[in-house]
């Protein structure tokens, strides 16, 4: 019995974190009107008829603060990256200059980094969401536990527990988006 408690909480805290690792993840790609490679991240390229990740066949890196490029390993790929980029709904203007690719990042207004913190507080809701699952998900599998013979003073504790794993969580989450928070209205 005791085993199944200890796979539960270790299985919750693992969801939990993978909740957060996800929403570190889309925020990285919520721009704070510095260039970062990884805001091209979730671009793919149909390269030969298969759908291929970016960084699969370009190096992606930044030449200062406002400017990322893009060398493609292959000149013919550099019209099917330019094509994704436009199409990826980032609002990036890529230009080719025949050998590789510039994606000036321009200057966030006012409206927009209050966009992007509202897309940052959407992103922050989901890991809310996800860590709340997980929460509902293990105390499911303690109040089965608890009607094979677990105690009920057990299952408070263990339920108490999972709450705690919770608060902790959703505080790493508050956290995080007072962080990006800060970067985005940072001028």
């Amino acid at each position: 019995m005791e085993e199944d408690i200890e796979l539960i909480l270790d299985t919750t805290k693992e969801s939990m974190e993978s909740s957060l690792d996800h929403l570190n993840k889309e925020l990285t790609k919520i721009r704070a009107g510095k260039a970062n490679p990884s805001m091209l991240d979730g671009i793919m390229i149909d390269y030969y008829g298969a759908q291929t990740p970016l960084a699969q066949v370009a190096n992606v890196g930044t030449l200062d603060a406002r400017t990322i490029t893009v060398q493609p390993w292959e000149k013919a790929t550099l019209e099917p990256i330019e094509r994704a980029i436009i199409n990826s709904n980032l609002g990036l203007n890529p230009q080719n200059n025949g050998e590789m690719i510039i994606i000036n990042i321009p200057q966030l207004t006012e409206e927009r980094r209050l966009a992007l913190v509202k897309q940052a507080k959407a992103a922050v809701e989901d890991a809310r969401v996800g860590i709340r699952n997980a929460r509902r998900e293990a105390n499911d599998e303690v109040k089965s536990l608890q009607k094979d013979g677990l105690s009920e003073d057990r299952s408070k504790s263990v339920e108490e527990e999972i709450q705690k794993f919770t608060d902790d969580f959703n505080a790493k989450a508050d956290r995080i988006l007072d962080a990006k928070e800060a970067d985005i209205m940072k001028v």
